[in-house]
């Protein structure tokens, strides 16, 4: 095994393939695959997915969900407090 004292060593590589993203093509097939499922008539490929047309009511759901997580745990974190103020207080005076 050599020792190198004067090497230095190749930059790091990465290998980036740039993706072409056509908006208008996209909400093309987005508005054919809505106006489908609205009829009735699905792809063989697309049968597992269920058609969801209101957006605006599951972002209402997730941000209620979201406010009840934050409240359970400021209560988780305050009775985590209490409990461990408790058991100093008691190493501390007895």
């Amino acid at each position: 095994m050599a020792i190198k004292f004067l090497h230095t060593p190749k930059n790091r590589q990465f290998k980036f393939a740039p993706r072409y993203y056509d908006e208008q093509k996209e909400d093309l097939e987005n508005r054919i695959q809505k106006i489908k499922r609205e009829i009735g008539v699905e792809d063989l490929e697309d049968s597992d997915k269920p058609y969801v047309p209101n957006i605006k009511g599951q972002m209402r759901g997730y941000f209620t969900k979201n406010i009840e997580q934050k409240r359970k745990s400021t209560m988780r974190l305050i009775v985590i407090l209490i409990v461990l103020s408790a058991i100093a207080y008691f190493l501390l005076y007895f």
